[in-house]
Formats: C-alpha cells, sequence, structure tokens
C-alpha cells in the first residue's frame, strides 16, 4: 500500500515565493503607461467601428488605410464611429 505523503517544506516555500510575485505583477500591471493608454484607446476605437479587417480599410481609406491612426482616419473624413457607414457605402458603390 501506498502512503499519502504531505508536500515537503521545500515545496511550500516555493508555492508561496510564486504566489507573492504574482501578487506584485498584478499590482504592476494597474499602473498605466501612456503607451498603454494609446493602445487601449486604439483597441476601443477598432471595436466601436466593428473589427474591421484590412480589406474594409482599404475599401473606405484606400491603399494607405490599414497603416493610418484612428486620429489620420478621423482627419480623412471618417472617424470610427462612422466607419460602418462609410463601408456599406463604398460596398453600395463597388456593385
Amino acid at each position: 500500500m501506498r502512503k499519502n505523503k504531505s508536500a515537503s517544506p521545500k515545496h511550500k516555500s516555493a508555492r508561496k515565493k510564486t504566489t507573492n510575485s504574482h501578487a506584485v505583477k498584478t499590482e504592476a500591471s494597474k499602473k498605466s503607461t501612456p503607451a498603454g493608454k494609446s493602445r487601449a484607446e486604439g483597441i476601443r476605437l477598432f471595436t466601436l467601428a466593428g473589427r474591421p479587417s484590412k480589406e474594409d480599410f482599404v475599401k473606405v481609406y484606400g491603399p494607405a488605410g490599414p497603416k493610418m491612426t484612428w486620429e489620420q482616419r478621423a482627419k480623412a473624413g471618417v472617424p470610427a464611429e462612422k466607419f460602418q457607414a462609410a463601408l456599406a457605402s463604398a460596398m453600395r458603390q463597388a456593385k
């Protein structure tokens, strides 16, 4: 018969270290950097625009569309809020 052995103290201390390092990582992730804030805003606008593909960007903004930032796209005349309407219009004109 096998007997259940309890975890050795060495393993318990290792588990405690990983728990503490995990807590440190979550605290560090709460701090925002300017790059992280910009990335989050870009993702928010991408979602607002309906998660378009590269081909959709090309149809609305032309060949440079996928490389443009959302600010540049708004200056071009189609902000993220109106992207789906502009895409539908471009699809109608293509037919």
